[in-house]
């Protein structure tokens, strides 16, 4: 089964509409001439989406600029109302922002974000058609405890529940595991491979063998150019969700030459 890979910059907090623009400047320009067989987003902070699709729009003679999604960190599970702080899908969808990352580690760690919460956020997206991409990965402690096939499990079938096939086809699974999340430490590719095999093999549970195929499983985890090539050659890899390397224009743009061509299963 044939599938693109995606490679999505996840900024995190960092990078105001200034810098913004100065990413994508120098991001399109080295991008010129250049043709990857993959698909490239850019999650920039809620304040930067208007900048972001902008300059897009204007950059559209630029080769590949199209190419280019725009994604949103994070979104509410309602539409309106006395939320304050919060951000709907239906505001996402006037920057055209076409994905949107939920169950990131940090929103689960940091601000307690349950599987339950972020199944309503997902299911929320999928109204406003915009596509998850659904971030899932153990602690280093449960990986040593043995429980990392169990973690895997609960987190794709309770923060996926009620989620129809046709849904699930628009999104995209990030593996993240946290320990290597910002740390400098990379899962080898082994260990990242074994465990998007599981999650292809508990979404086959859930969805049968070829829905599990169609799906794409990104890696996330201190991605860097120096690892991307031989993280993507994986079979059950499609692509990365990368943080701080993608910060910088020269660093996204050399993982993504390094992995694409080893993508696309």
């Amino acid at each position: 089964m044939n599938r693109k890979p995606i490679f999505a910059a996840n900024w995190k907090m960092n990078k105001g509409a200034s810098e913004t623009e100065d990413f994508l400047k120098s991001f399109l320009s080295k991008l010129q001439g250049q043709d990857f067989p993959c698909e490239i987003v850019i999650a920039p902070p809620f304040v930067s989406l208007a900048k972001l699709a902008e300059l897009l729009h204007t950059a559209t003679a630029v080769q590949n600029a199209h190419a280019i999604q725009i994604a949103a960190q994070n979104c509410s599970q309602f539409d309106a109302g006395a939320y304050t702080g919060e951000v709907s899908v239906l505001m996402l969808r006037e920057f055209f922002v076409h994905y949107v990352i939920l169950g990131h580690s940090e929103r689960r760690a940091i601000y307690g974000e349950t599987d339950a919460f972020i199944n309503a956020k997902i299911i929320k997206a999928r109204e406003a058609n915009l596509k998850p991409i659904f971030c899932i990965g153990e602690t280093l402690a449960e990986r040593e405890a043995g429980k990392l096939e169990s973690v895997l499990r609960t987190q794709i079938t309770d923060g996926l529940k009620n989620v129809p096939e046709k849904d699930m086809l628009e999104t995209v699974v990030a593996y993240e595991p946290v320990w290597a999340i910002g740390t400098g430490v990379t899962a080898t590719s082994q260990q990242a491979q074994d465990a998007h095999a599981f999650v292809r093999s508990v979404i086959a549970d859930l969805y049968g063998a070829d829905t599990a195929s169609r799906i794409r499983i990104q890696y996330g985890g201190s991605v860097k150019p120096n690892n991307a090539a031989e993280l993507m050659a994986c079979p059950d890899i499609d692509g990365a969700l990368i943080g701080g390397a993608a910060l910088e224009p020269q660093s996204f743009l050399e993982i993504i030459r390094n992995g694409c061509d080893h993508g696309g299963q």
